[in-house]
């Protein structure tokens, strides 16, 4: 790879595109000199102040075993034996793309230098991540207070006595406090996190280019997108979105009156829809920077105080919250997807055919696509239902409070999949009508954006099965939200 695909691990200064890139496999990581040299230092005195007092995990057990101190007898041990009765994770394997994910932002956290793990922990994940090798990771098991069924069974990969998945390293040795300090950590959930957020950011990229495509279909007006009535009201999302339309729709600075006075919400209010979700997704990205580049685990070996603090920075809950937000902004989105789709086959508002059907009288054309878009808004409103308004009390009632953020990320992975399928089911319709009309494009983008279309999306006048061609819309959607 060249030098553009290096990614230098410090510890601070990940971003969330990063990780993403990592996970599938365009760039690779290095770490930076200084951040073995700072994790040695929090080694060495994670080491001493564990001879001098308490440090929960190191020299105690865990949870509401944090008043046991480890007997000195079998203090060699008490890192794997802690280890293997935390890899109890079960469920499907973490796909490939979120296992190099997890490795890349646990590696980054243990480069702030907060853990106090041995140094030789960070070189062997560094190594994993370059020659390819992959723990098996379990999906389920964790509930927003660290994902230690996940990150204890990379650590046992990592010490041999679990098979890799993919390629190997030799066994490495894990110190006594290698392992609490080690599976402190949201590294998992972070890992689906960002993967999620990046598709479903992509995704809403993409709802502009359909949108457009739809409102050409349509013969819409582009006053409602006028920069004058957008600085009226600058919620940033919103301004956004009205500036991405006007790129896409005009040639010039004019507006261009449509059909109507006013056209129907899903075209005259997309900014204000659409606006919230771009907002909630920048939040989103915000939580996450802060997160993959965060010393969170518990306890925090300061090497500037020379103190160990102990803490609940385990907790997810900016995490849970932010996700759980999304969700229910890109609900919003896809309800006026569905609406634009209704407006296309109404002859009342296209000009076409009902339907956009060819053919004898009673062809139903795309009738069907409405069926299988709502199917979808329904999964997807299912998917959005707030998961943070529960919690759950472990560890003896010690501990009492969880966000399930790895919940929230999830039921956004399956949102992310509905909308897909929704945002598709416009895209062939807005497509078809534009063939059937003949309505030229404005020389923007957008124009490409028809001609890729065309290119990929097959025409045929007569009634017939749409699943094939749903399939290769939603594909389509990745490569019009970079136009």
């Amino acid at each position: 790879m060249t030098d553009s695909s290096r990614i230098e691990i410090s510890g601070s200064g990940l971003r969330c595109a990063d990780v993403v890139r990592v996970a599938r496999r365009s760039a690779w990581t290095e770490l930076a000199p200084d951040a073995v040299t700072g994790a040695a230092a929090s080694y060495e005195l994670a080491v001493e102040l564990g001879a001098k007092r308490a440090v929960y995990g190191r020299t105690t057990g865990v949870g509401a075993n944090r008043h046991t101190v480890v007997d000195p007898e079998f203090a060699d041990h008490h890192g794997l034996r802690l280890l293997r009765s935390h890899a109890g994770g079960t469920g499907e394997p973490l796909a490939d793309e979120v296992v190099r994910a997890v490795m890349a932002i646990r590696l980054n956290q243990l480069a702030a230098g907060g853990s106090g793990v041995h140094p030789r922990l960070l070189r062997a994940l560094e190594t994993a991540l370059r020659v390819g090798a992959l723990p098996l990771v379990h999906s389920r098991g964790a509930i927003g207070t660290g994902d230690l069924t996940a990150l204890a069974e990379v650590a046992l990969t990592l010490a041999g006595e679990l098979p890799w998945a993919a390629g190997d390293l030799d066994p490495l040795p894990i110190s006594p406090g290698d392992a609490l300090a080690f599976i402190s950590s949201n590294a998992a959930t972070l890992a689906e996190a960002v993967l999620a957020w990046h598709d479903l950011r992509r995704l809403l990229s993409a709802s502009h280019v359909v949108t457009a495509l739809t409102f050409c279909a349509l013969g819409g007006s582009a006053e409602a997108y006028s920069a004058r009535v957008h600085a009226a009201r600058p919620h940033p999302g919103a301004v956004f979105c009205a500036a991405e339309l006007r790129r896409l729709l005009l040639e010039g600075d004019e507006v261009v009156e449509g059909r109507r006075l006013q056209d129907p919400f899903g075209l005259r209010a997309f900014p204000q829809v659409q606006g919230p979700a771009l907002d909630a997704a920048a939040s989103v990205e915000r939580v996450l920077d802060i997160d993959i580049n965060a010393a969170a685990e518990n306890p925090l070996i300061d090497v500037e105080t020379q103190q160990a603090y102990h803490h609940g920075q385990f907790s997810t809950a900016h995490v849970a919250l932010a996700f759980d937000h999304l969700r229910a902004a890109l609900h919003h989105v896809a309800e006026l997807s569905t609406a634009r789709l209704g407006d296309l086959v109404e002859p009342d508002l296209s000009g076409l055919p009902p339907f956009l059907a060819q053919g004898p009288a009673g062809s139903s054309g795309i009738m069907i696509l409405e069926y299988v878009a709502h199917d979808a808004l329904g999964t997807l409103r299912h998917a959005s239902s707030p998961v943070t308004l529960g919690t759950a009390v472990i560890s003896r009632g010690l501990e009492d409070h969880a966000s399930f953020s790895t919940h929230a990320v999830r039921s956004t992975v399956a949102a992310t999949a509905a909308y897909r399928t929704v945002l598709a089911c416009e895209l062939l319709a807005a497509v078809r009508a534009l063939r059937l009309s003949g309505v030229a494009l404005p020389d923007t983008p957008l124009r490409e954006a028809f001609r890729l279309a065309e290119g990929t999306l097959p025409y045929l006048a007569e009634d017939h099965p749409l699943s094939a061609e749903i399939s290769l819309a939603e594909r389509l959607l990745d490569r019009l939200a970079v136009l």
